[in-house]
């Protein structure tokens, strides 16, 4: 699935239930339950046409995002893994300083402290 923030939400989610159809997606392949997470950050423009901008986040925001979000028997690991090697991280408090700058009243759950500290012990 694509997390995503869109407007307008009513035309976006209608052409998105197209192109399901269209390509054999499930019908909630664009994802907006993102929204949720969303605080202030920094971004790039990734893609600029007339009627589209498509912004990306810093990749310590997705990190952020993800980690508090994760959930078991999803593709949420990887995603952790990847982040975590793309911005070089070594340890479960660089991993907390991060979330902590983005939500600073929001704690990372016990099972993805767990699922952190498993993925810094296969590093070493």
């Amino acid at each position: 699935d694509v997390d995503a923030i869109f407007e307008p939400v009513k035309y976006i989610r209608r052409a998105a239930g197209i192109i399901a159809e269209r390509h054999q997606l499930a019908t909630g392949w664009l994802n907006f339950a993102v929204k949720m997470f969303l605080v202030e950050h920094n971004r790039r423009i990734f893609l600029d046409l007339p009627n589209l901008k498509v912004y990306v986040p810093e990749t310590d925001y997705l990190l952020a995002m993800k980690v508090l979000a994760a959930r078991a028997d999803t593709s949420d690991a990887d995603d952790i893994a990847f982040l975590l090697n793309a911005l070089e991280l070594e340890s479960l408090e660089q991993v907390a300083e991060i979330v902590r700058h983005y939500y600073p009243r929001k704690e990372i759950k016990p099972e993805t402290v767990f699922l952190l500290e498993e993925m810094f012990e296969r590093k070493q």
